[in-house]
């Protein structure tokens, strides 16, 4: 798999972790997989995230954010960050879940 090149937090764990998430088919699969390898809290905190990267693509404020979903707005200025200059991840991810194209 090709990566960036500050991408050293890829170790041969984390490699096997994402070749294993790919291979999840179903949103029934992920549920399954997803809850037996995280805790409940961590599973919280990444729902979370996901709903402030969708809100941050819908336009809507920082504050409203994060009144909406707890984040705290640190929280959600660090993933607006991640959503505007990080490595593409959540853009990809927010375009095929249909949020709105990149312009």
């Amino acid at each position: 798999m090709t990566y960036q090149a500050n991408d050293d937090w890829i170790e041969s764990d984390t490699e096997a972790l994402l070749e294993s998430l790919v291979l999840l088919e179903t949103s029934e699969e992920a549920a399954h997989f997803l809850r037996d390898l995280c805790t409940r809290r961590e599973l919280t905190e990444m729902s979370k995230r996901w709903a402030v990267a969708r809100l941050l693509d819908e336009g809507r404020s920082y504050r409203s954010i994060s009144e909406e979903t707890g984040a705290s707005t640190a929280t959600v200025t660090r993933i607006a960050q991640w959503l505007n200059h990080g490595t593409g991840g959540y853009r990809m991810m927010l375009d095929r879940a249909g949020g709105r194209p990149k312009t």
